[in-house]
């Protein structure tokens, strides 16, 4: 699919713009080019869905503007094409295909109080704005609002957020909240509580993704208010508290040009005084630029664990906001003293940890974890914790599938928390019970939801009404042979035998006569007619969100087994030719919009195929790994509003596109091993976290590198050559250098033969 570019106007911040962050550029003999900011605005447009509004890495806090309250392209609140702004909202999703949060709304508004937010400007609060007067960086977001006269600035702390509102002269300047707005999550009560003429407080509880949530605020101005409001159905109320599904509120103020007002707020989802204790503790004063400095410094550091030097400003900018999009989920839950409200909807503590939510694991288990057991592997500590809690104070037996809010939606299939703990372990991250976390992984597998049952006593699914038979069973046998290895590593062996032989359940759902992964009955015999085309196939009953030639691939744990049942390295390899280049198309794409980026029957824009390019690697042809690597990076992303082409899935799609860039790619995730493929940039300087690793940077450099060159011609690591066309887990975080020698011819000898491809898992 052909996503629709949006060419506009470059922006920076004042903000950051003494700031490396991450990116710096070779001198080349083109002009001298200044250094690369993240763009927060990539991939606003088309289907990203994410927002460019101000929060540091991983914060509780999104200080966003919500133009749009529905809708699949409004899941964030954002949206490119819009011309008007709704108003400005605490928390938001980053890059999911369902809508949520939008929490505590305010909007500025000069003139008669408007407390509905019309249908278009001029009706309401909604307000009109235009990108020419919009500029985001991490950390810090700003609009003007011509109609109001009013700027508006915002930036974050991780559970708090601050707003500068530039009001010109005026007797009647409003601050309006809308407790009643949300995204996609119906309110079901809210409360809002005027203390005094400088501070009101609150609740808004919604009914959305995930189900009963509740947030907590506090709202303290910089300078008190002259009258105020509370209001029921759009109509102010006396007194100055109000409760119920249509609260609202309006704060008055004679303003003047020269003189700001300013809002801070603090969020909690345990109470009141929560937000308020997050509040004081995190933003003590009302110095904005200093606030907004500090957030630019939290991005600065995390930033800074990946340099990549590229002479193409365009695709500097789109690496810079890939490593940015990586990094803003999951997201903080727990407040300043630990206290968060789990799954079950009671308040329980946190000791000696931070407790995230908005996990978006089917997706990001593949690419955005691996990537943060480099970077962060402290924060991945605290997100296996975080799951080892969730299942405690669940009760249902099983490690989180997709908490969205502190609460379980149950979304997507699979148990992929079981490989995120996995690849942790095996990389000697282990601030957690290990056991515990075995057991756990175990656990979750022998549960009867989702078909668990019939997988374990069949060995795969029999398909029915919107069973997903076949995606399940490949899932579940991958998370199977997670739980093998870590096992195996513990010194369990019966376990790792166990699951070993489970994960090999695949092989009951490939027919040789098709050479397809197929849909079977309940007495064994295959699921007729077969479309392998179709999404979801002819009976919607058989993948997830997807057709029979995206899922043929997913076997990352034994790449060597689904290479003899396709007949060996010819046949294999031109299956995989097949998947991008078949002129045919996918007939009913439609019917799944997350399927978008689309070459031949790959689907990038959908996770279950972002492996699939550096498949050729296994089969001995790196050089064909090398070319679909290119395609897709270069045809898929850039640096425009548009420049994701799906999701971004709580950051997947960045992370595939970030270590594509700089070189290599984590096929299987628990395997401790990096595939080669085609490395777009010319050098890359990883920093892993000296306070897990040996402290050493692992240095990628690619020669001759340019979109002409995109063959790897030769290679050496630490200075000895390297036939191999992969890298491993030691290799990087011992630090070293790999130099990649890049041509416009492919060498077919370099990992050629069987003990230079990737090694697969080994046979039960």
């Amino acid at each position: 699919m052909n996503i629709p570019r949006v060419l506009r106007p470059s922006r920076s911040s004042p903000i950051l713009g003494s700031l490396c962050l991450s990116l710096w550029l070779a001198p080349t003999p083109s002009p001298a080019v200044s250094l690369a900011d993240v763009d927060p605005f990539i991939g606003t447009d088309a289907h990203g869905h994410v927002y460019p509004g101000a929060t540091v890495p991983f914060g509780m806090v999104q200080f966003s503007p919500d133009t749009r309250d529905s809708g699949w392209d409004g899941s964030s609140g954002y949206h490119y094409s819009d011309d008007s702004i709704l108003g400005f909202t605490m928390n938001h999703l980053t890059g999911t295909g369902c809508g949520d949060l939008g929490n505590i709304l305010i909007m500025p508004c000069v003139g008669p109080v408007q407390l509905v937010p019309g249908n278009k400007p001029g009706q309401g609060y909604r307000a009109r704005f235009a990108h020419q007067q919009e500029k985001a960086s991490p950390g810090y977001y700003s609009v003007a609002l011509p109609d109001e006269g009013v700027t508006v600035e915002l930036t974050a702390t991780a559970r708090a957020g601050l707003a500068r509102f530039t009001f010109p002269n005026s007797s009647q300047a409003h601050l309006i909240m809308d407790l009643q707005h949300g995204i996609a999550n119906p309110v079901t009560d809210a409360g809002l509580t005027v203390e005094n003429n400088h501070t009101a407080s609150g609740f808004r509880r919604s009914n959305g993704w995930g189900g009963d949530k509740v947030y907590y605020f506090v709202m303290e101005f910089s300078q008190p208010f002259q009258s105020f409001g509370v209001a029921q159905a759009d109509h102010d109320l006396p007194g100055a508290e109000t409760q119920g599904r249509e609260t609202k509120g309006h704060f008055d103020f004679q303003t003047r040009s020269d003189s700001p007002i300013l809002v801070r707020v603090g969020l909690s989802t345990v109470s009141v005084e929560g937000a308020r204790r997050n509040l004081h503790s995190e933003i003590p004063g009302w110095n904005f630029d200093k606030t907004a400095r500090q957030a630019g410094s939290q991005w600065k550091k995390a930033l800074g664990s990946i340099v990549i030097q590229t002479p193409d400003r365009h695709l500097a900018r789109t690496c810079a906001t890939a490593l940015y999009h990586s990094l803003l989920a999951p997201t903080l839950l727990s407040d300043v003293d630990g206290q968060f409200r789990g799954p079950d909807g009671l308040v329980h503590q946190a000791r000696g940890y931070n407790y995230y939510t908005e996990m978006s694991l089917w997706d990001i288990f593949r690419a955005e974890s691996p990537l943060l057991t480099l970077i962060q592997p402290g924060r991945v500590n605290d997100f296996i914790r975080t799951m080892l809690d969730h299942d405690q104070i669940f009760g249902h037996g099983t490690l989180p599938v997709w908490p969205e809010g502190g609460k379980e939606t149950w979304c997507m299939i699979g148990n992929h928390a079981i490989p995120i703990i996995a690849d942790a372990y095996l990389k000697g991250i282990r601030g957690y019970d290990t056991e515990t976390a075995l057991q756990d992984m175990i656990r979750s597998t022998e549960q009867d939801r989702e078909q668990l049952s019939e997988y374990r006593t069949l060995g795969y699914i029999p398909t029915g009404d919107h069973v997903q038979s076949v995606s399940k069973v490949l899932e579940y046998a991958y998370d199977d042979s997670c739980i093998a290895r870590m096992a195996e590593a513990m010194g369990h062996h019966d376990l790792a035998e166990k699951f070993f032989k489970r994960s090999q359940n695949w092989t009951n759902v490939f027919d040789p006569s098709t050479g397809f992964m197929r849909g079977r009955n309940a007495d064994g015999s295959w699921v007729t007619p077969f479309g392998r085309k179709e999404m979801e196939s002819i009976n919607f009953d058989e993948y997830t969100e997807a057709n029979a030639w995206e899922y043929n691939f997913f076997v990352p744990q034994d790449v060597p087994g689904l290479i003899a049942r396709l007949g060996g390295d010819q046949p294999f390899a031109a299956r995989l030719d097949e998947l991008f280049d078949t002129p045919d198309t996918i007939p009913n794409l439609t019917l799944i919009p997350d399927v978008t980026g689309v070459i031949g029957m790959y689907s990038q824009g959908n996770e279950p195929d972002h492996h699939v390019a550096y498949l050729y690697n296994a089969a001995g042809m790196p050089w064909k790994t090398q070319t679909r690597v290119r395609q897709i990076a270069t045809s898929l992303y850039d640096d425009s509003p548009a420049g994701i082409c799906g999701n971004d899935d709580c950051g997947q799609m960045s992370a595939w596109f970030l270590f594509s860039a700089m070189g290599f790619y984590p096929v299987d995730p628990v395997s401790e091993v990096y595939v080669l493929g085609s490395p777009l940039v010319n050098k890359v300087v990883l920093h892993p976290d000296p306070r897990f690793y040996h402290g050493r940077s692992f240095t990628m450099i690619a020669r001759d590198n340019s979109p002409s060159h995109p063959y790897i011609q030769s290679a050496t690591l630490n200075g000895r050559p390297l036939t191999h066309s992969w890298i491993s887990q030691a290799d990087i975080v011992s630090g070293g250098t790999l130099e990649l020698v890049m041509g416009a011819q492919p060498n077919k000898q370099f990992g050629l033969t069987t003990q230079d491809r990737p090694p697969g898992m080994r046979n039960p």
